[in-house]
């Protein structure tokens, strides 16, 4: 699994990715996880409003910080989708 934070290195984006690494922690997958702080490479992926998720090259999310709880099912279902 391939999961990108795309972000400027703002607390919201710091944020989605601390929570990112917990979760893909405690659900014991092998997931690589990059930050991209270029802002044309997160407008190119259709980011407006920091913070995005991306998984698996797919847009999850964009402009909130999701819970914990909310983070683990988008993961999970991503996970059971392949």
């Amino acid at each position: 699994m391939e999961i990108k934070v795309l972000g400027m290195g703002c607390a919201k984006c710091n944020s989605l990715e601390k929570t990112v690494r917990e979760v893909i922690n405690e659900l014991a997958i092998e997931a690589t996880v990059e930050k991209v702080i270029d802002i044309k490479e997160i407008a190119k992926a259709g980011v407006m409003v920091p913070p995005g998720l991306m998984i698996n090259g797919k847009i999850k999310l964009s402009g909130k910080v999701p819970t914990k709880a909310e983070l683990t099912n988008i993961i999970t279902t991503v996970l059971a989708e392949s």
